[in-house]
This record gives C-alpha cells, sequence and structure tokens, in this order.
C-alpha cells in the first residue's frame, strides 16, 4: 500500500475551478516533485492535503486512513508536516523553542503540571530539550540554540523550519518553495539537507519548487499542474521533454 494515495481531488471558490482531478500516489522514502506555473494549483493543492481547505471532491488516504477533510491539527497528528512559500517562524523565540513547538502534537501533560513545575513536567521538558537538539545537530543549528530565530540568516531559517516540521515526526513532508530566494550555494546546501532527511528519517518528501535545477536534481518522480490540472507525469527527463510541459513554462502551441 502506498503511503498517500489521492484520487480526483478537487475544489472550487464560487465558480472557480482551482483544482480538478489531482491524482498522485506516493511512496515512503521516495522524493516527490510538483511543478507548475504560477497560479497553476500547486499551493492549493497543499493545502487540501493539509487541511486548510475542504475539498470540493474526492478523496485523501494516508497510509490506509482516509483523512479527506479533516482539520489540519488531525491531519499533522496522522502523520504529514509541511513549510510555506513565506517563512513563519516564532521571529522572538529561541532556535530550541520554535523546534519544541513542532512537538506539541506528541508531548502531553496535565496543566497543573505546568503550572506547579512538577517532576513529570520537568521530565517532559527535559526530554523534548533533548530531542529538539538531536534534531538541530542534524541540520547544523544545535550551536545557535539559544539565538532568536530572526537572528539566523535566511538560508538557516529554511532549515529551521525543516527542522520545526520534522519535530512532529511525519510520514510525510511536504516542503513549499524551500529554495525561494536563496543564493546557488545555499541551494545546493539545500539540496543536500532534504536528501539527507529523505534517507536519515526515512519518510517521503514532496515539494513545490520554481527552480529547475533543484527540481531535476533530486525529485524521482515529478507532477505537473497547469490551470488546475494535470499535465504530465514521470521522471525529470520525461517532464522537461514533454510538449506541454514546455509550452506551459515558455508559450506556444498547445493542442
Amino acid at each position: 500500500m502506498a503511503l498517500l494515495e489521492v484520487t480526483n481531488l478537487g475544489i472550487s471558490f464560487g465558480g472557480l475551478q482551482a483544482v480538478a482531478g489531482f491524482d498522485l500516489t506516493v511512496e515512503t522514502g521516495h522524493l516527490y516533485g510538483l511543478i507548475g506555473p504560477n497560479g497553476a494549483g500547486k499551493t492549493t493543492a497543499f493545502n487540501m492535503l493539509t487541511g486548510m481547505y475542504r475539498p470540493s471532491e474526492g478523496n485523501i488516504i494516508l497510509d490506509g486512513e482516509d483523512v479527506t477533510g479533516k482539520s489540519p491539527e488531525y491531519i499533522s497528528k496522522a502523520g504529514i508536516a509541511r513549510t510555506f512559500q513565506n517563512i513563519r517562524l516564532f521571529r522572538l523565540m529561541t532556535v530550541l523553542d520554535n523546534v519544541k513547538v513542532g512537538m506539541h502534537n506528541r508531548i502531553h501533560y496535565p496543566m497543573w503540571d505546568g503550572v506547579f513545575r512538577t517532576r513529570t513536567y520537568k521530565e517532559k521538558e527535559h526530554d523534548m530539550n533533548r530531542k529538539a537538539l538531536q534534531l538541530l545537530k542534524v541540520f547544523g543549528l544545535d550551536d545557535k540554540a539559544d539565538y532568536a530565530a530572526s537572528q539566523l540568516p535566511y538560508g538557516q531559517q529554511r532549515k529551521l523550519e525543516i527542522c520545526r516540521a520534522l519535530a512532529s515526526k511525519p510520514k510525510l513532508l511536504l516542503l513549499d518553495e524551500p529554495a525561494a530566494g536563496m543564493n546557488p550555494n545555499e541551494t545546493e546546501e539545500l539540496m543536500d539537507t532534504v536528501r539527507k532527511v529523505r534517507d536519515d528519517f526515512g519518510i517521503a518528501i514532496l515539494l513545490i519548487e520554481h527552480d529547475m535545477k533543484f527540481v531535476m536534481g533530486i525529485c524521482e518522480d515529478i507532477t505537473v499542474l497547469e490551470y488546475g490540472r494535470i499535465i504530465a507525469h514521470g521522471d525529470g527527463e520525461t517532464v522537461s521533454n514533454d510538449p506541454r510541459v514546455i509550452a506551459a513554462y515558455l508559450g506556444g502551441e498547445d493542442d
């Protein structure tokens, strides 16, 4: 059974069909790309997969469970985590605390333990600190654990956002334009980071990205959207040579 099975997913806003007939199969341990021109419906698809939008039609099956239309909190607990186009860190909180926020759906203790700082509270907090530091070490950020998130350079803020998403122990990680705003050196480093995350954590990764070198360099399967519909699917070579994909990106006749 595939980790994620999406069939005939669609959503309308008023009279506008933003996404229609969206099908996707994701296997554990694989890297997938979702590409297309601006306005093609890529982030809208992500928003449906993570519960931010309720689909008008179709089904989302995650690890055998139907999560169609469930809340973002429910889907996060079920095993899908994401990052965003625009970095959404808690800028005034420390790097360590940003990662700990990602653990909120996995670590629990009664309110009174928190109020009175009981032994249970201290043990839970110690465990969270330890696990957060381990994650930060994977990204080379453990020495900046006490920095405010806003003090990190742009590329490291991107890494921190991925680190926070991983703190929720996802089965599937969605990255929305992770290389946006990065210089070539930062992009190359991020490619290595994404591969390392896939290999070390054994999860599936689905990413949206406009940097074609980035996508073709790491994604094993690529789906192309245009006007909310899939126009191509396959490996990098197949997709990059598809006339419909070329027409969608460069303009020209499209039968």
